[in-house]
């Protein structure tokens, strides 16, 4: 079911959809209020939906409707900050409208995500919990202090469906002198830099969009810009971080696995590797090669994924040491680093 109030990209969504293999159109929406009253009608499986629109905007529908309604929702809007709001309030997934001559494409990547949502686990938010009292920690961000083997530590980070919430989620229970990190995120261009301001705004250590030959250091993660290929680089005891136009890698740019595969020829020091949530395999084998080099794995567990495909494929191939919840990913990555000799 489509819920858009424009016509033009209502009809240009429906049209294409339809056209598409193992995908059924059952009927659209002008706007928030007129899905409510539809949806028990047409019952469908997926709904993708704009963010703004007049009456209700997509964020309140989702607040209000998902907790006891849970259905998949896929965004489809145009470059806006409140996308990321929406992902907060259960929003499986987001495409970015086209701009006119990109339509093809647009409906290809729309289509191959209904069908995953299909499928998907549809994430309620929990309440938010109240805030701690002044002067309290979150045991996993107590800092990591100035142990000399955290200085020769870089982690990198994948994730793909679910994986903007979930990636924050594990963020946020960091200290702020967590070793160097990068982050690799299958995200539209445009969203990456709004992407990393808002898990700076709300983790404890810097995060930014990377640019290229930004140098990885303690309390810095770096969140790989999309459509462009992210990889480790070693300039004598210093690493950096290359950002470049170049092919797909398993389908992505930026790919998981040519982050990983980086760290696994390059990074002579000590490495972290964490793959979370998302559709298809992308960083599953360049987990292996880093794990093959001595690296610590962790994988996103089936029970906590959105979408349990990468984190699945990784583990199924032996890429992972071991496996927790999104909740707890932190924890276990703080218990590793803090006993590094």
């Amino acid at each position: 079911m489509v819920v858009d109030d424009s016509v033009v990209a209502r009809s240009m969504i429906m049209k294409g959809l339809s056209v598409h293999p193992g995908i059924e159109v059952v009927g659209y929406a002008i706007n928030a209020i007129d899905a409510r009253r539809k949806i028990p009608q047409l019952k469908p499986d997926v709904l993708t939906m704009d963010v703004e629109m007049p009456g209700q905007s997509g964020i309140d529908f989702l607040k209000e409707y998902l907790p006891t309604n849970p259905l998949p929702v896929l965004l489809v809007s145009s470059l806006d900050l409140k996308v990321f709001d929406a992902l907060d309030a259960g929003a499986l997934d987001f495409v970015r409208k086209p701009d006119a001559g990109d339509q093809a494409e647009f409906v290809t990547t729309l289509a191959q995500k209904v069908l995953m949502a299909a499928n998907a686990k549809v994430r309620v938010p929990a309440p938010r919990a109240a805030a701690p009292a002044p002067g309290t920690l979150d045991p996993s961000a107590t800092p990591l202090g100035s142990n000399p083997a955290l200085d020769r530590v870089i982690i990198g980070l994948g994730a793909s469906t679910g994986g903007t919430e979930a990636t924050l989620e594990v963020m946020k229970r960091l200290p702020a002198d967590i070793p160097p990190m990068v982050i690799v995120q299958h995200m539209p261009p445009g969203f990456t830099k709004m992407y990393a301001d808002r898990l700076n705004r709300l983790c404890k250590m810097e995060v930014k969009e990377a640019r290229n030959g930004d140098e990885l250091r303690r309390g810095l993660a770096l969140v790989a810009p999309a459509d462009l290929q992210a990889r480790v680089v070693r300039i004598g005891q210093k690493y950096t971080l290359s950002c470049a136009k170049g092919e797909k890698v398993s389908g992505h740019r930026p790919s998981v696995d040519a982050l990983f595969q980086s760290m696994a020829e390059i990074v002579q020091c000590k490495m972290v590797g964490i793959i979370l949530t998302g559709m298809g395999s992308d960083g599953a084998a360049g987990l292996l090669a880093m794990r093959r080099k001595g690296a610590y794995t962790i994988g996103q567990d089936k029970e906590s994924s959105v979408v349990y495909g990468m984190p699945m494929v990784a583990n199924d191939i032996g890429a992972v040491c071991i496996q927790a919840s999104c909740d707890n990913v932190a924890a276990v990555l703080m218990r590793h680093l803090k006993g590094l000799r």
